[in-house]
């Protein structure tokens, strides 16, 4: 197995190569980084993707680098609750995945000027950057119970400073704006990691072999990829001035390695990191009160019962 090109910036103190990981938006930018590297690793790495061939490819890629075989690949659009649904239970009956370790819920996107809905009619964004997350974490949720340590990693991103929670108006179906729901969206991933930690603690099935799991959210830093194209033209005129001020992939896949690979990552729990470091958040629609109205609504839209 070829080594780990990021080794000595991150930490690596959890035999990877024993470790179940599915990564959601694995094809592109900070997802395939991450991949790459939990890859070179040596984990079984099941990446999720929309586009077949695309993630196809990316499989071809990864293992021509890494060598490594466990190298598996699942077709889902995640804003779609069929293909969630679909895709979470072909894991669940593949006998190659009796648990899951880790589940990074890496895919993400900003829409254009236009207001979209999912095939299920959600406001696009919201579809994509929470809800479809929400049900593969539920269904996904009985197989990470069967690790001895699970790990629950969300992709957030600092834009969650300009967002604002509104349980009345998650579809922004008055005053859309594609910053305003990539921004709300990032907010939602936190509320939703805060709410979520809060009910691991207090569920009532823990057992020694279950009782371990943990969730945590992460900026990944302003990076350099295609991210944003399909935006407007203000957003694509503000990310062309920034680009050179922009990380690699790369170096944004670093913070979510970080919670992968790290003792941290299994010892704390609801946290908000940057830069490999667990960061405050002083947002003031982080509440508990909101979080549970997210989740609430989450089960509700999705059609599911979670914790």
């Amino acid at each position: 197995m070829k080594q780990s090109t990021t080794a000595a910036t991150s930490a690596k103190t959890l035999d990877i190569s024993k470790k179940i990981i599915l990564i959601t938006g694995a094809t592109s930018g900070i997802g395939k980084e991450t991949a790459r590297e939990l890859a070179l690793d040596g984990a079984r790495i099941i990446l999720l993707g929309r586009n077949k061939a695309k993630t196809l490819a990316t499989k071809k890629e990864l293992f021509a680098e890494s060598g490594n075989k466990k190298i598996d690949i699942l077709i889902a659009d995640i804003s779609s609750l069929a293909d969630v649904r679909r895709a979470a239970a072909e894991f669940n009956k593949n006998k190659r995945y009796p648990r899951l370790d880790i589940l990074i819920n890496n895919a993400g996107l900003v829409m254009g000027p236009k207001r979209e809905v999912s095939k299920d009619g959600f406001e696009m964004t919201f579809a994509s950057n929470h809800l479809g997350h929400f049900l593969l974490t539920a269904l996904l949720f009985n197989k990470l119970k069967k690790s001895d340590a699970a790990r629950i990693i969300n992709v957030s991103s600092k834009a969650h400073t300009t967002g604002k929670f509104d349980v009345a108006n998650t579809q922004l179906s008055t005053g859309y704006s594609s910053l305003k729901a990539y921004g709300n969206s990032k907010l939602d991933n936190i509320l939703f990691t805060q709410e979520l930690a809060r009910r691991l603690a207090n569920r009532k099935d823990k057992s020694a072999m279950n009782n371990n799991i943990t969730t945590n959210c992460l900026h990944p830093g302003v990076i350099s990829t295609a991210f944003g194209q399909n935006a407007g033209f203000l957003i694509k005129s503000v990310v062309s001035l920034l680009r050179p001020f922009m990380i690699t992939p790369a170096d944004g896949a670093k913070t979510t390695l970080h919670l992968a690979r790290s003792d941290e990552g299994a010892q704390v729990s609801g946290l908000y990191f940057e830069e490999e470091k667990q960061k405050a958040t002083k947002h003031g629609d982080l509440t508990v009160e909101n979080g549970k109205a997210l989740w609430i609504l989450s089960e509700k839209l999705a059609g599911v019962k979670f914790l």
